[in-house]
């Protein structure tokens, strides 16, 4: 492993015309993307691999980050998906028995423009006060261009807003993971199909560690695709984008829940359960991103230290039960609030077999608070009475996209 990498004069560009000079941080170039901060102290390697992250550029609040490296198990996915990165002090080699290279390589390894040297705290408190927006990394011979065609450059890129992007990051081909894989020596009694909307790695494999054979299709995947897997149950995964344009995959939760089959949703899966059953969705100012987001679940009254990474949220009413606005499914309750900002942070149905969360319950590099929510999952399956699994799979096994 090498230290870093020859650096470049480098440039962030806002589209309010405010600009951050620094240094070149991964591959040298140009990127654009919405800019973002996320709050997490450490996992910036499942951060950056996270699909829900594509066409931003994640700003990390946590001022050094690359002293553990970087591995090939901890990645979310195949790739990283962020557009660019913007560190404050990055590590000038990695310290770590687990790495197998530096930070910096990956980012070039993959393409990923990033800047180093930037005052991270001056450009979050920006950021919280005109909210996220569009940007641009400029290093090497860009970072040279007058500021104010940067500025036009980064202000003619298309908005979040409108966005969809699962077709980006989805799978391309359907999978399996199956629970034998993952440490699990019992019977199967459940399956379930996962809708690949910008899935982590570790999402089917803590349903596999529990028992759950979990078929992964593509973000556009039809009922009869989800019936024909056999599944007793289906999973909304997180993903990027806006969603408002996930009309494809709003409709297929509709018939999820008019067939009455057990369903779960995290992240963008939230949204869609919200859609579907007639809520609307709006675009936070800066949205919650980081491993250290707390959240009420007003069932319990508990609190749970969640992760997360979203900039739309649901607009439902946070007090007691009402009817859904699509009648036909019933009553709704919002489960849980941000004790941050009281954002809508998750659905009950009460009187189907569904709910969702805003937040990630797998989080590979925590916390843990709600992983809980995989069990709860297989008892809602396990009251529907959908009973055991069956042992053929119509989709060929594979561990990785």
């Amino acid at each position: 492993m090498t230290a870093v990498l020859r650096t470049e004069p480098a440039l962030l560009v806002l589209e309010d015309g405010r600009v951050f000079r620094g240094r070149s941080y991964g591959a040298v170039g140009t990127t654009f993307g919405e800019a973002v901060f996320s709050t997490g102290m450490s996992g910036y390697q499942e951060t950056l691999t996270d699909p829900s992250y594509a066409k931003q550029i994640i700003v990390q609040t946590f001022p050094h980050i690359g002293n553990t490296g970087v591995n090939d198990e901890d990645a979310e996915s195949s790739r990283i998906w962020a557009a660019g990165y913007v560190v404050r002090e990055a590590a000038r080699r990695p310290s770590n028995w687990r790495a197998q290279r530096s930070l910096d390589e990956e980012l070039v390894n993959f393409g990923v423009v990033g800047i180093q040297h930037v005052d991270t705290r001056a450009l979050t408190r920006h950021l919280r006060e005109r909210g996220a927006m569009k940007a641009g990394v400029f290093s090497g011979e860009a970072a040279a261009a007058p500021v104010a065609e940067l500025i036009e450059q980064v202000n003619a890129q298309a908005p979040m807003e409108g966005l969809n992007l699962s077709a980006v990051v989805s799978t391309r081909e359907a999978y399996t993971v199956e629970p034998k894989d993952h440490g699990f020596d019992g019977e199967v009694e459940f399956s379930i199909a996962a809708i690949d909307l910008g899935i982590k790695a570790m999402t089917p494999q803590r349903f596999a560690e529990r028992g759950v054979r979990v078929h992964v299709l593509p973000y556009n995947a039809t009922f009869k695709d989800v019936v024909a897997t056999g599944a007793q149950g289906v999973f909304l995964s997180n993903g990027p984008g806006d969603p408002a344009t996930a009309n494809v995959q709003v409709e297929l939760v509709r018939e999820v829940l008019d067939a009455k089959i057990p369903y779960f949703g995290i992240c963008f899966g939230n949204q869609i359960l919200g859609r579907a059953l007639g809520y609307g969705t709006y675009k936070l100012r800066y949205g919650h991103r980081g491993i250290n987001q707390p959240v009420l679940d007003k069932a319990t009254g508990k609190v749970e230290i969640t992760s997360q990474n979203h900039g739309f949220a649901v607009d439902a009413p946070r007090e007691g039960a009402s009817l859904a606005p699509l009648d036909r499914f019933g009553r709704v309750e919002v489960s849980h609030i941000s004790l941050n900002d009281s954002v809508v942070e998750g659905l009950v149905c009460l009187d189907l077999p569904a709910f969702s969360v805003q937040y990630h319950p797998e989080a590979a590099s925590g916390p843990h608070d709600a992983s809980h929510l995989f069990d709860r999952f297989i008892d809602v399956m396990r009251a529907a009475g959908t009973g055991s699994a069956s042992t053929s799979t119509t989709a060929s096994t594979q561990e990785e996209k």
